[in-house]
Formats: structure tokens, sequence, C-alpha cells
């Protein structure tokens, strides 16, 4: 039994020849010059802290910023204001952006503009109010409502604001 182990050796031994001597030769004379080369570590600067500096400031979303808003409100010297008391007309339940103008009509000199809100029809002409911002008709042509709106702004004063529903062509 023991010879047939030295034999099995002694032959696996004859396997592990130089079979593939001539490649391992051409490759370490090819790699010979190449050595790995690492970059040194970049130098990392150390952490210098900075002071926060605006907690003296004024915080823009406190309530002291939202009072000097509503101090100031309305104390402007502009002459402009909606009319707070006078009846709503049906269109001023509607923003301007969902009024469709779809056509015109004309009695006699005036003209008057067919305005869509949803569902329903409308006739208004100048001098009829529409929209969520006071907006009052001052003009009506074949084309188009020219319409004057009194918005405000965030420090309370009312300023005039000009816009237009232009004529919805057919199928739109």
């Amino acid at each position: 039994m023991r010879a047939a182990i030295v034999l099995a050796t002694l032959l696996l031994a004859a396997c592990g020849g130089e079979q593939y001597g001539d490649l391992k030769e051409e490759l370490n004379a090819l790699t010979k010059d190449m050595r790995g080369a690492v970059a040194p570590l970049p130098v990392v600067k150390p952490y210098e802290p900075v002071p926060y500096q605006g907690a003296d400031l004024q915080d823009p979303f406190g309530p002291g910023k939202i009072e000097l808003v509503t101090r100031g409100a309305g104390t402007s010297a502009s002459k402009l204001r909606p009319d707070e008391s006078r009846p709503k007309e049906p269109l001023e339940a509607f923003a301007m952006e969902s009024l469709k103008m779809v056509g015109t009509l004309q009695q006699g000199k005036e003209i008057f503009a067919l305005i869509r809100a949803d569902v329903s029809l409308y006739r208004i002409k100048a001098g009829n109010y529409l929209g969520q911002n006071f907006g009052l008709v001052t003009g009506v042509s074949e084309s188009e409502v020219k319409v004057r709106e009194l918005v405000q702004d965030a420090s309370g004063d009312w300023a005039e604001r000009l816009g237009a529903i232009q004529l919805q062509e057919a199928g739109k």
C-alpha cells in the first residue's frame, strides 16, 4: 500500500512540470519594470467652525414680522378702496381665470358680453362687477371685456390691476 502512495505521489509530481514555463518567463520579463505606485493621500484640512451670526437678526417667520405688516395695513395715502357696502353680483363668486367670454349682444348702441361661468351664461356690460378681486368692467368690445381689479398688497395698500377677458374661439 505504501508503494502505491509513493507511486501516486511521483506521478503527481511529474504532472506538475514546467508546462507553461516559457509563458511565465515572458510575463516576468514584461512586468519586471512595473511597480504599483499609489499616490499619497491628500492632506485633510482641519475643520474650522464658522460662528452663526444671525441670532440677533429678526426672524422672518416670527410674529414680529407679521405685526409690522398688519399694523401698517390701510395707513397709506392711497384713496383706492373697494366699496364693501354694495351688494355682490353673481360673477363675483368666480375667479377671473374661470370666466370665459363666449360672445356679444348689441341692443341699440350698448354692447353686452356673454360670459360663461361654470355651466351658466351671464350678460354683462360696463359697470358690472366680476371676479374675486373687486373687478369692475370698464369696457366691452366685440373681442374682449376690459376689467380693473383692486388687489391688496402685503402692506395692506390697495392697487389697481388691469386685465381683460378675451373672446374664446369656437370649440374651446
